[in-house]
């Protein structure tokens, strides 16, 4: 699977330009004839963008804020792993995702976005961009494509890392794209929907009692591989009136033993759904285990299927949030 998840991007990835601060941008006024340029802080570094032309997005976090803003026709194509292919059918960008061109069905790599000439890459640390596999920043920019991360994944990037709950990360992304792309008021126009639709949430919430423990689960047999406080799910099941069971955990995704899985007792389980297997065949698993079988979540048979497309750092956050609250409002909590 592909997940949503250091080294500091170099000075020379910055242009002369003027400062920006937090997660804002200054926009420099253009000489006639040349591109309009914009300063952004991304990940903790200003760098200065001029307006992309052939944009490359990985994944449905990269491709989907940018099919969210109306950019789908200024793209130069998408790179997504198969595995992901189940959340195409039932993204709101279906007709995007056939308008755009694939450029690969696996993970992104330098050379893929240089045989495209691609100017501008988006992707998140560790979830494309990789010391390892040699697809990084500075490693672009020396063959003269600009680089986004992922504000999800500033975390785990660099030296200081960027603490940012994933939503607030969705909305800072969403409005720097904007500026990067000048569909600034379309931009702010989305945020603000999002915003309002998860303020909907809250006033759902049951008035009493405590809130439902929720268990992610992605994958994984010996050590199940799950959501930690860094991943979208997390603010997801906050928003809807649950509690993250590794709400503490200072990770992305990432991979935990059974047994605190067990110690937490969980009320529901969220089933992320891609083409790794079948939902029912995760649930099947779960209930094989002889230690989950004391779950209540397992003992009353209370899962929600989330599509990868909701459960990673994207516009879908929100329908996901919003479905978690339906499913936890129907079996009253």
């Amino acid at each position: 699977m592909i997940r949503v998840r250091p080294f500091l991007l170099p000075a020379l990835l910055a242009l002369p330009a003027l400062l920006a601060t937090g997660c804002g941008a200054t926009v420099r006024p253009a000489a006639t004839g040349a591109p309009t340029t914009v300063t952004i802080s991304n990940c903790g570094q200003n760098v200065t963008y001029t307006r992309p032309s052939r944009p490359v997005a990985y994944d449905v976090s990269g491709a989907e804020k940018m099919f969210a803003l109306g950019l789908a026709d200024r793209m130069r194509g998408y790179v997504m792993n198969t595995l992901s292919d189940p959340s195409i059918a039932g993204s709101p960008w279906k007709d995007a995702y056939t308008k755009v061109e694939r450029l690969g069905n696996e993970r992104i790599t330098r050379e893929l976005v240089v045989a495209a000439k691609a100017d501008w890459v988006l992707a998140g640390w560790n979830a494309g961009f990789s010391e390892e596999r040699g697809i990084t920043p500075a490693l672009l920019q020396q063959v003269g494509i600009a680089s986004y991360l992922h504000t999800e994944t500033c975390w785990g990037y660099g030296d200081k890392g960027l603490d940012v709950p994933p939503l607030e990360a969705l909305y800072t992304d969403l409005r720097n794209l904007g500026r990067i792309f000048g569909v600034e008021q379309r931009a702010e126009q989305l945020v603000t929907e999002l915003k309002a639709r998860i303020a909907a949430l809250k006033r759902t919430w049951p008035s009493g009692g405590a809130p439902a423990k929720v268990f992610v689960y992605d994958s994984g047999a010996d050590q199940p591989y799950t959501a930690g406080r860094h991943a979208a799910p997390n603010d997801l099941i906050a928003a809807a009136g649950g509690t993250n069971i590794f709400a503490q955990l200072d990770k992305g995704w990432t991979t935990v033993g059974w047994e605190p899985v067990v110690e937490a007792r969980p009320n529901v389980i969220v089933i992320i759904d891609y083409a790794d297997r079948p939902a029912k065949e995760k649930i099947a698993y779960l209930e094989s285990l002889p230690q989950m079988r004391s779950v209540p979540a397992v003992q009353e048979d209370r899962y929600l299927v989330m599509s990868y497309g909701e459960a990673v750092s994207g516009p879908r956050n929100v329908k996901g949030a919003e479905d978690l609250s339906a499913y936890l409002r129907s079996i009253g909590r």
